[in-house]
């Protein structure tokens, strides 16, 4: 398995095609949901965008320290998040990735039970699409049949603290 490293620059650009292709399928969705905190920005973005509601699916499912993080089982937020009375009948899914795909599939079981009374439709939209996935996303803007760990720009935040962004911040003396 290889790495596949991603600057800030590559990371929007692929939001912008994950966008372009969402809008060339044509299908209307009334409402944005998406996985945090992997699917946050993308989300965000995509909500701009389509100029649609965003529902914030808290979740979690990689663990680990001192820079070694390895999947757990998955674990939800009680409730969404979103400012709408109503989840909308028509959901983008939004995430970042597809790797082994269970988050996926459990999160769409979760929806169902969850808000399946709102819910006529849901397509899901990732950025990467690994290989190694049990479930095919509906968009996704690049195939990855050598699954390699991808390292996003914001991991960086991950080995950081408040004081480490102090000294950065500082000018020199």
């Amino acid at each position: 398995m290889s790495d596949l490293y991603v600057s800030w620059s590559d990371y929007y650009q692929k939001i912008e095609h994950l966008a372009a292709k969402v809008h060339q399928s044509q299908w209307e969705f009334n409402q944005i949901v998406c996985l945090a905190r992997g699917g946050l920005r993308i989300g965000d973005i995509l909500s701009r965008i389509f100029d649609q509601p965003l529902a914030i699916l808290s979740t979690s499912s990689y663990r680990g320290s001192g820079g070694k993080t390895a999947r757990g089982t998955i674990v939800f937020s009680r409730d969404l998040t979103m400012t709408t009375p109503h989840l909308g009948s028509h959901i983008l899914l939004v995430d970042d990735l597809v790797d082994s795909g269970t988050s996926l599939q459990k999160t769409l079981i979760w929806l169902d039970r969850n808000y399946g009374f709102y819910v006529e439709e849901i397509r899901s939209a990732v950025l990467w699409y690994k290989a190694c996935s049990v479930i095919e996303p509906n968009y996704y803007v690049d195939y990855l049949p050598d699954n390699p760990w991808i390292h996003q720009p914001f991991e960086q935040y991950e080995k950081m603290n408040p004081a480490d962004l102090i000294q950065l911040c500082s000018p020199a003396s």
